[in-house]
């Protein structure tokens, strides 16, 4: 597990201190942590937090819990039991229901902390709960955490309004949490490392005050590498994250990319997708069918190209239909590439409307998600690239620097720091 052997810190005996791997049959022949099939991911939660509960927090005796969405909903209820103080953090809405049945025949043993979990019926007794009652793993981490907190304020805000795909359990429990004050909203970071000034992929480091010939560069390379037209004045259009209809919003760009590009054919406007997902045939047949390829590349995701992506575009587009957090607005405002985005979750907390006039925002934001909100956010974001170069230029170099200091990862540990130390004080 390469991403894990950062942390590993070997103690006396040569066990690390840090880091406590989860040894089940399950985990033996998993391509990957997440696998496709849906009861495999529930397989591989309920194996997880059995050996967290009955293994790793009995023996270490933690002083805090810090779990994270439906795949840890039973860890604080059991937590809760031993004494220790949990926080609950929620990066998406997704939740996956089990019975309490399911829980105990996967080798978990419930009964001392079934009376935390968040059943979708009022359980009677110990015995009426146990089959046909489910438990929402996502609600009973809301429930049973001592703190929990989302990652964007707005996030938190929707999953209290609730409605569409959110669940009702979750939407209950939520507003439990925001009735006692024990509800925040933390916007995560990109790591320190993620930046222009010392990126190995693309072709010219460069910061704020020289961003003009470092993109110009990065620009040209990324033409040359996706068979682009090589062009330095056409703006690029730059989709970073999953081409998955659900979330993301791809179908709106799908059904104007056309008429898009070829109403913006004099200007040599480009889009660049370095994406993987259900729409990554789509956009490769308009891009075929129309005669596109040198104005529209499609790839896999490759993150030595999607890092050259933010470098080489003008814009990031994303039209999400919902979005917890994001990252990628906030590594494009990073990188000198302005985000394009639908007014939700994270996207609202991070990303205003520009007026370059006065110098304010740093992106373009439609309100109504539909094809025509995000075509006027493009029109916007055109009608900012045809104005004066000297002034774009001082836009995005205010907006890059604003975006080191609002959104580093010094500001995000605060908020989590300062709920760790109201959680050792119910110790």
């Amino acid at each position: 597990m390469p991403h894990f052997r950062s942390m590993y810190e070997p103690g006396p005996n040569g066990h690390s201190r840090r880091l406590h791997l989860c040894q089940d049959r399950e985990f033996w022949h998993r391509r990957s942590v997440y696998e496709g099939c849906q009861h495999a991911n529930l397989r591989g939660a309920l194996a997880f937090q059995r050996d967290v509960i009955h293994y790793v927090m009995p023996r270490l005796r933690p002083d805090l819990v810090h779990c994270h969405d439906w795949m840890t909903g039973l860890v604080p209820a059991a937590a809760r039991t031993m004494g220790i103080p949990s926080l609950f953090t929620l990066h998406n809405q997704h939740d996956e229901c089990v019975s309490l049945g399911q829980i105990e025949d996967r080798g978990i043993d419930a009964g001392g902390f079934w009376q935390n979990l968040y059943f979708k019926n009022y359980p009677g007794g110990y015995e009426s709960a146990h089959h046909n009652n489910s438990v929402s793993m996502l609600a009973s981490g809301i429930l049973a955490a001592n703190e929990m907190n989302t990652v964007s304020r707005t996030f938190l805000g929707e999953l209290a309004g609730g409605g569409g795909s959110i669940p009702w359990e979750v939407t209950d429990a939520v507003r439990a949490k925001l009735n006692c004050s024990r509800a925040h909203g933390i916007i995560n970071s990109p790591p320190a490392t993620i930046s222009p000034e010392h990126d190995p992929n693309i072709a010219e480091c460069y910061d704020s005050t020289n961003h003009v010939q470092g993109k110009l560069a990065s620009k040209r390379a990324l033409q040359q590498r996706l068979g682009l037209e090589t062009d330095d004045e056409a703006p690029i259009l730059f989709w970073p994250s999953r081409l998955d209809p659900r979330q993301k919003g791809c179908q709106l760009l799908a059904d104007i990319l056309y008429r898009l590009v070829s109403d913006y054919w004099a200007l040599g406007l480009q889009v660049v997708f370095v994406a993987d997902g259900p729409y990554h045939d789509v956009f490769k047949n308009i891009a075929s069918f129309h005669q596109m390829s040198h104005r529209i590349a499609v790839c896999g995701f490759s993150e030595g190209i999607s890092r050259l992506g933010y470098a080489g575009s003008d814009y990031i587009l994303m039209p999400s239909t919902y979005e917890p957090c994001g990252l990628a607005q906030m590594v494009g405002l990073r990188y000198g590439s302005l985000p394009i985005v639908h007014a939700t979750g994270g996207l609202r907390d991070t990303v205003t409307h520009l007026d370059p006039r006065w110098g304010t925002g740093n992106g373009f934001v439609f309100e109504h998600h539909d094809a025509q909100g995000l075509r006027w956010a493009i029109d916007e974001a055109m009608r900012f690239h045809m104005r004066p170069a000297g002034e774009r230029e001082a836009n995005v170099s205010r907006i890059m620097k604003d975006a080191c200091a609002s959104y580093s990862p010094e500001s995000m540990v605060a908020n989590y720091v300062e709920i760790y130390k109201r959680l050792l004080q119910l110790q």
